[in-house]
């Protein structure tokens, strides 16, 4: 239990410093990079033992950590152009809903069985977070942008379906640490080539903040990883309800952190949607 509660605390520290690189102006992009070559050397000091490259490419989840490294670094970005584009509750609408996709796997992979309480309860967790993330106003302006929540939608699932996956079948407990720290440095890798290449087109300008940003975004974005591995080993519900469990409180905990540090409103649609998703939570650990 106390993974899941560190994975969600960890969770909402992202969501607060991610909103306040639109207020101070930090280019997204290369503020990721650097996040992730961070949290791969934060990974590297928490390690008990070297690092040794040519074991490592051995590793059963060493092709898993590569894949994630390229969903990561898509999907992050994925999510920013939703939030320019589309509004910031569209995009937390298609993260956490995609909790759908990790949940049919667990059932379909791992024979896990679902109450008719429980589905009750993953059904009204989803309606939760569309009515706890929506705002007054409609965001979404332009129906040829449905493209970026999807990619989002399902970017956000494969990664915690993926997570899963490995954790139950490739990662061990004592290599949950170095295949984090791997696994940022795969993203680190392909954002770096990214950035590379938009250099030479001349479409990318650096900045000191940017590069600050990206180091206090570093941390917080290990921890969120390893502890979410973590959450998954220690198997204290099925992965079903775990990460139902999980979205929902990062949507509930990210939106008092949103009324607490921004000045936030809350709507009434917004409190039925806590309310809601209380009851949802309720449901899926009965």
């Amino acid at each position: 239990m106390i993974y899941l509660l560190l994975s969600i605390l960890f969770n909402a520290v992202l969501f607060v410093i991610i909103k306040l690189f639109a207020k101070f102006n930090i280019d997204v992009l290369q503020a990721l990079v650097v996040n992730y070559f961070v949290a791969f050397l934060v990974g590297l000091f928490f390690l008990d033992s070297s690092i040794v490259p040519t074991e490592i490419i051995t590793e059963n989840w060493f092709k898993g950590s590569i894949f994630l490294g390229f969903v990561f670094i898509s999907t992050f970005y994925a999510t920013t152009l939703t939030s320019q584009r589309n509004g910031l509750s569209v995009a937390s609408v298609a993260s956490k809903m995609s909790v759908i996709i990790p949940i049919s796997l667990g059932v379909i992979l791992y024979n896990e069985n679902l109450s008719f309480i429980k589905i009750i309860g993953i059904l009204l967790a989803l309606v939760a977070v569309y009515f706890t993330s929506k705002k007054e106003t409609g965001e979404v302006q332009q129906a040829s942008n449905l493209l970026y929540p999807i990619l989002v939608f399902i970017g956000a699932g494969t990664i915690d379906a993926s997570l899963k996956y490995l954790q139950t079948f490739h990662v061990p407990s004592n290599k949950i640490g170095l295949f984090s720290s791997v696994t940022f440095f795969c993203a680190f890798s392909v954002g770096i080539l990214t950035i590379l290449f938009l250099t030479f087109r001349g479409k990318i300008q650096f900045s000191g903040r940017n590069i600050l940003g990206g180091i206090v975004l570093g941390l917080p974005n290990y921890f969120s990883l390893y502890f979410l591995v973590k959450m998954l080993e220690a198997k204290a519900f099925e992965s079903a309800t775990l990460f139902t469990i999980h979205n929902i409180a990062i949507v509930i905990v990210s939106t008092f952190a949103g009324i607490l540090f921004f000045k936030e409103r809350i709507s009434m649609r917004n409190a039925f949607g806590i309310g809601l998703a209380l009851f949802a939570l309720f449901l899926v650990t009965y």
